[in-house]
Parts: structure tokens; C-alpha cells; sequence
């Protein structure tokens, strides 16, 4: 079954040419009719030069537009295309279980691994169900309870990071949200096993910094990270969410800002045109990235893993 592709604003140029396209393709098909295969050749041709000519000169942005684009491939895609076996746990074992960060056990490439990520959902029903990946402080507890279990049985552990940011609901707040994100944290930096997390959407403030805190930290080409949304930016600075655009910009959120910044290790490419246009090809060059960022902790020690990592975020900013 054929999904309906949805276009962002700045892609107009790109939906106007594959609306002709299919068009012409649905005139092809009838019976008797006429062959238009070297006008449809030439169409194809012109989307895909608009559509390459787009994505070369993003803005910011546009960018934070690709990131949160609604066809884009979720944690589930990764976890269902690059890891096999995997069991999911639920729970924290103190309040409940919290679906807006799926965990549990699998393996990559054959190696067992512990695996977690924010979920948004694809659909009405999945994102109310994951709670469009906000999480609550149950959803991070259960993220440390599973970290604290891959530590003690020698695991590796993958994070996907997805998030406009953690749950702000009074709930959220009454059972500790900010403790549970800074227990989060603290157990990142204490894992004496590598740990590799990946942007592949958005990476918003605390509730992305829950799961990030790596030893390498990649990003998709068009994700974005950053401590707050562009429009939270621009409601504080200016008082006017319509400047989100500019607060994209001031706030240097894109990965290839973040790489030059030294806040991330790598960046993983997308297909021309986002990774929901190129969702298995995203899925496995992020394999590629990841196994190539374990690879470079083979044979340390569990104190020489918690060095690198303090290290690794010790230095940032230290260079500029």
C-alpha cells in the first residue's frame, strides 16, 4: 500500500513537479495510452535536481522542519531494522511503566546490547500512546534501571534520542521529573561500558541529555539538538514565536554546527531529500556509524571508558 507523501513548506517546487509526475504515470498506465516515458524521464530528472538543489542550503530552520517531519523513521524503525532479539522490559519498579521511551535487551550485529530510545508514534493512536516521546519521570528511571543491569552484565548500551523535550505536566513534575532526568545523566556518565547515542530527530534540552550523555554522540544529517525549541527561544528573547527562524540560527542546532562546536562525534547521512525519503538507507549507514563508534572501545577497561567519556565532555568548549 502506497503512502501519501506529505511536503513541508519550502518543498513546493518539488511537490508541484511529483504531482505532474504521477499524473503522467497514471495516464502511462491506462490501456492504449500513448508512451510519455521520455517526459517522464525528463520530470524525474527536474524533482530530483530541485529537490538536491533544496537540501543543499538548508537553513537551520528548515532543518528543525525536517527533523520533526512526520514521515520520518522512529526509534521502533531502528530498533526493528538494526537490532535482532529484542526483548523490551517495562517499569521502573517504582510508579509504572512510561511508553514514551521504549527499552529493553537485543543484539547489533550480533553482539548483546541494551537498547532505548524516545518514541514518538507514526500514527494518532501511537503518538498518544508514547506520548509524542516526552517522557515522564518513570520513563527515565526505567531507562537508568536498564542502564544499571547493562553495566552489571557488561552490555554496551545504544541510545536513540527523539524528544522536543521531557514532559513538562505537573504530574511530571510531582513525581521528580528533574531528579529522575539528572539521575539519568549521572548514571550515563558512571557506565564503566561504552555507550553510543544518536540524534535521529529532535534532541530537546534535559529529556535528550537523559540518554546522551555518551561516549559518542552522532546525529543524523538533518536532526537537530539543542537546550531549548527554537520557538521556546524566540518566546523568551523576543516574545514572539514567529521568530523561531532566527532563534534556529542564533542557537547553532544543526549537526553540522553542533560537529564544528565539538558538542557531537559524527554525523550520520541522509538520503537527498530527509530520511523519510531514504528510510532503509538511514537506518544502515546509522548501523555503520554505530558499530564503527564501538568498535573504538574494544578492550578498554571500565575505568578507561568513564575517563574518555568525562574527558569527552570536560573538553567541550575547551578548544573553540
Amino acid at each position: 500500500m502506497s503512502v501519501t507523501r506529505s511536503y513541508l513548506d519550502f518543498e513546493k517546487p518539488v511537490a508541484e513537479l511529483e504531482s505532474k509526475l504521477e499524473e503522467l504515470r497514471t495516464l502511462a498506465s491506462r490501456d492504449g495510452a500513448v508512451s510519455i516515458s521520455e517526459e517522464v524521464g525528463r520530470l524525474e530528472a527536474k524533482a530530483a535536481s530541485a529537490l538536491s538543489d533544496i537540501y543543499a542550503t538548508l537553513t537551520p530552520w528548515q532543518k528543525t522542519q525536517v527533523a520533526r517531519h512526520p514521515q520520518r523513521p522512529h526509534f521502533i524503525d531502528y530498533c526493528a531494522g538494526l537490532i535482532t532479539e529484542f526483548t523490551p522490559l517495562a517499569g521502573d519498579r517504582h510508579y509504572g511503566e512510561d511508553q514514551a521511551i521504549v527499552a529493553g535487551f537485543g543484539r547489533f550485529e550480533g553482539r548483546a546490547v541494551c537498547v532505548l530510545g524516545q518514541e514518538k508514534g507514526s500514527t494518532t493512536e501511537s503518538r498518544l500512546r508514547h506520548n509524542f516521546g516526552m517522557a515522564k519521570p518513570e520513563g527515565y528511571r526505567k531507562a537508568v534501571r536498564l542502564m544499571e543491569m547493562a553495566d552489571r552484565f557488561g552490555l554496551p548500551v545504544l541510545a536513540f534520542v527523539d524528544t522536543a523535550g521531557a514532559f513538562p505536566g505537573i504530574e511530571a513534575e510531582e513525581r521528580g521529573q528533574a531528579e529522575a532526568i539528572a539521575r539519568s545523566t549521572e548514571t550515563c556518565l558512571g557506565l564503566g561500558v561504552p555507550n553510543v547515542a544518536v540524534v535521529i530527530g529532535e534532541g530537546g534540552s534535559g529529556g535528550a541529555i537523559a540518554l546522551a550523555t555518551a561516549n559518542r554522540v552522532l546525529m543524523l544529517e538533518h536532526a537537530i539538538y539543542g537546550v531549548i525549541s527554537p520557538e521556546g527561544a524566540a518566546s523568551i528573547l523576543w516574545r514572539d514565536q514567529g521568530r523561531a527562524a532566527d532563534a534556529a540560527t542564533a542557537m547553532k542546532i544543526t549537526a553540522q554546527d553542533l560537529l564544528r562546536l565539538g558538542i557531537i562525534d559524527g554525523i550520520i547521512p541522509e538520503a537527498t531529500g530527509g530520511a523519510h525519503r531514504g528510510r532503509d538507507a538511514a537506518i544502515a549507514n546509522t548501523g555503520k556509524a554505530v558499530a564503527k563508534a564501538l568498535a573504538e572501545f574494544d578492550g578498554l577497561s571500565p575505568d578507561e571508558i568513564r575517563d574518555r567519556r568525562a574527558a569527552k565532555f570536560l573538553d567541550i568548549g575547551r578548544k573553540l
